[in-house]
């Protein structure tokens, strides 16, 4: 699993056009979408209307961005829907019907307490790219996605439990839905928690993937309050194995207050999955046999529930940051700027640990205690990335852990890939 990989940003000016980040940037076999807001890109503003007329632009942004690297929607893997009125997803849902007839990717549902502009609606995509990015090397061809579902889980119209492509499994966000009842479990957080990664395992299960194979897991909390009672039945799950107990593997990690889930859920919960055996036509030596490889620094701050990177196959994984100076364990003095400094310097320890650097960032994740203060972490992203490559998601979160100002996690390209087991 090796050779020159390259990270490919690429813009078009029939879409929303950013001098901060890349509208699509793909790495080796997939694709990564910064999230679409509904501007019209020959205003540069909001489109005028309502949720419905806000949704569709979003969706067209990303119908073009991908037909402008010779895509399709259907070539789509997830869909990540943030809203301001979880109310507004009865409408949302009738506008993808229109983009995604027949096919539906995976898919996450959230309210959030603000977007960029005041937006109703903001969402992204992830793309697979069969032809990888490999330079003057023979590719896989036309790689297949693999769709799956199951009745010893939650099943819904609007998305597939899991896609697989290549060397990834990507699982649609869990609800503490019990599929025989299709009703949310009775009970609390400890309760719901417990039922959305019982749902997961079902998933992987039915597709014979373990559940250790997760590599990293976002979850979506109503009240940030019940962090530690999640983390009770979180710890239940991970690690699951014996041998993962036996090196206390635990996936990499993002936690977020959101406004509002589907169904008054307290809590949802997704998982990128690791997909050793890819997806055919790969070949077999391709194919069998990649590790996981999970690694912390001393450079950045730790956390017993979470691994700071975890790679598999082409991509790395990071865990959220906070403004958390690691010398001290302690949020860093001043304001917005100084903690999400502080956040990139943290990312770029980590992935500089594992002998990679920020230019290797394909996706950025930000966070948001107040939306207004974005024209500042602006500010410092661009000294941390001048070239505006990777794709990016702003949100705001109503609450950060730590009461943080600013929450960052990032996917980073892996060009060197992970060796097979020996």
């Amino acid at each position: 699993m090796s050779g020159d990989n390259v990270v490919l940003a690429r813009n078009t000016e029939d879409a929303p056009v950013s001098d901060l980040y890349s509208q699509t940037v793909a790495f080796s076999h997939y694709n990564n979408l910064s999230a679409q807001l509904p501007i019209d890109p020959a205003t540069g503003e909001l489109v005028p209307g309502g949720i419905t007329e806000q949704a569709v632009q979003c969706f067209g942004n990303i119908e073009t961005i991908i037909d402008s690297i010779d895509h399709v929607m259907n070539d789509v893997i997830r869909i990540t829907i943030f809203v301001k009125d979880i109310q507004d997803m009865d409408a949302v849902d009738e506008v993808q019907k229109v983009f995604f007839p027949t096919y539906v990717p995976t898919r996450t549902v959230v309210a959030v307490d603000a977007l960029p502009m005041d937006a109703l609606i903001q969402v992204e995509a992830l793309i697979s790219n069969g032809e990888g990015t490999i330079p003057n090397a023979p590719q896989a061809g036309d790689i297949l996605k693999y769709t799956n579902n199951t009745h010893n889980a939650p099943l819904d119209v609007m998305s597939t439990q899991s896609v697989a492509f290549s060397h990834y499994n990507n699982i649609s966000a869990q609800l503490p839905i019990d599929p025989k009842s299709n009703q949310i479990v009775v009970g609390g957080v400890r309760e719901q928690t417990a039922q959305c990664l019982k749902n997961i395992k079902a998933v992987l299960e039915s597709i014979d993937v373990p559940f250790d194979d997760i590599v990293k897991v976002n979850v979506f909390l109503k009240d940030l309050a019940d962090t530690d009672a999640m983390n009770e039945a979180y710890t239940r799950f991970f690690p699951d194995s014996g041998i993962a107990r036996a090196v206390a593997y635990m996936p990499a990690r993002t936690v977020v207050e959101v406004a509002g889930l589907p169904m008054h859920a307290l809590v949802q919960i997704e998982a990128v999955v690791s997909h050793g055996d890819g997806t055919p036509p790969q070949l077999v030596e391709d194919r069998h046999g990649l590790i996981l490889e999970a690694n912390n620094t001393d450079a950045a701050p730790k956390c017993k529930l979470s691994t700071q990177t975890v790679a598999f196959s082409h991509y790395n994984n990071i865990s959220a940051q906070l403004g958390i100076d690691p010398a001290t364990g302690a949020m860093v003095a001043g304001g917005v700027k100084e903690q999400a400094e502080q956040c990139f310097k943290n990312i770029k320890a980590i992935i500089e640990c594992v002998d990679h650097v920020m230019e290797d960032a394909v996706k950025v994740n930000i966070f948001l205690k107040n939306i207004d203060d974005l024209d500042a972490v602006n500010e410092v992203y661009a000294t941390f990335f001048p070239g505006g490559t990777p794709a990016r998601r702003v949100v705001g979160a109503s609450a950060l852990p730590m009461d943080a100002l600013v929450q960052i996690d990032a996917i980073f390209g892996n060009a060197e890939g992970t060796p097979p087991v020996a």
